[in-house]
């Protein structure tokens, strides 16, 4: 496959602040924050977290904290949310914690909106007790935060200060053509969650550029779809690193969300056959192998996609792997 497909991609960061076996929190959190520092000097665009709860695994739950401490530790990558699940919250609320953010870091912060809940139902609950009914005003609420952030809402009874007049870019996140569909009415760019949720990608895709109405934020559509990659010196070293990814996947399966565990040497000795279905069926877009398996690889799915923008998310048990896999990639898409 042509590897011109990479040319001048942009590529960026998808970070949970995963938590792995032995660590603490403190510990995921200040990887998050070292790993941030180092692909702002590979080149990547953004870096962005996404909100979780109730997740031993994830470190992620109070996202904009944890951007606000990645923003201090970094000049000029773009921060942002990957994203926040609105139902959960505010509008209101998150206009002002963003709008804090893009006034302390003018330029540089990012909001990117889902709806799913980020945890299970009990935690949903606890959480916001009318959730599924702010589910249903997902829409109206996008709409309502593009207005908190407008120099327009000055004469507004209830404003968002800090936050008025910032214009914090919104990106609608999603894994269905419902999100789609939304995404092209509203005139923004999509990211599409296909890191764990392929089936629709090809055709969320195809309704967002076909159904794209243009906005203010944005002329034409942008698609920034998000993968797996795990990339390191030869193809058995990184298939050996993958199966922390892996394991973690079928954790999401099983219900278990134990820190993510360190590499195995045989994943036949870990699932089951159902498991492992659901799993590979859940990474279907997961890129592992040496940097010439993977520039293979992924200029296929850029090809494919059309993608304007790659979002990779790389759960690698070590974190100087984890930190090598990414200086990989990037000399992948730099040509090197």
């Amino acid at each position: 496959m042509d590897s011109q497909a990479l040319n001048n991609i942009k590529y960026s960061v998808l970070d949970l602040a995963v938590i792995t076996e032995g660590q603490s929190p403190a510990d995921a959190i200040r990887n998050s924050r070292d790993l941030a520092q180092h692909v702002e000097d590979w080149g990547y665009t953004r870096f962005w977290m996404a909100e979780h709860h109730n997740m031993e695994n994830i470190a992620s739950s109070a996202t904009s904290v944890l951007l606000g401490h990645v923003a201090e530790a970094t000049e000029s990558l773009r921060i942002g949310s990957g994203g926040v699940m609105l139902p959960n919250h505010s509008p209101l609320v998150i206009a002002e914690h963003y709008g804090t953010l893009a006034t302390l870091y003018p330029d540089r912060i990012d909001l990117g909106l889902g709806r799913a809940p980020g945890t299970d139902q009990k935690t949903a609950q606890a959480i916001r007790p009318d959730r599924m009914q702010q589910v249903q005003q997902f829409p109206k609420n996008v709409q309502q935060l593009q207005q908190y952030f407008s120099s327009d809402n000055s004469s507004a009874d209830v404003r968002a200060i800090p936050g008025e007049g910032t214009e914090v870019p919104l990106w609608i996140l999603g894994s269905s053509t419902d999100s789609a569909h939304l995404a092209a009415a509203l005139g923004l760019p999509y990211v599409f969650a296909s890191h764990f949720s392929p089936q629709q990608l090809h055709a969320a895709l195809q309704v967002y550029r076909e159904k794209f109405e243009p906005s203010e934020q944005l002329d034409k559509p942008y698609v920034l779809p998000c993968v797996n990659t795990v990339v390191a010196d030869t193809d058995e070293q990184a298939e050996y690193l993958s199966t922390s990814l892996k394991q973690m996947f079928m954790g999401v399966v099983t219900g278990n969300r134990d820190p993510m565990p360190p590499p195995v040497d045989n994943m036949n000795t870990v699932w089951n056959f159902r498991e492992k279905m659901a799993v590979e069926q859940m990474l279907k877009y997961t890129f592992v192998g040496s940097k010439e398996t993977v520039r293979e690889q992924l200029s296929d799915f850029v090809e494919k996609t059309g993608a304007d923008e790659i979002m990779t998310a790389t759960y690698i048990y070590d974190h100087n792997q984890r930190l090598k896999s990414h200086r990989l990639l990037s000399e992948i898409i730099n040509g090197q």
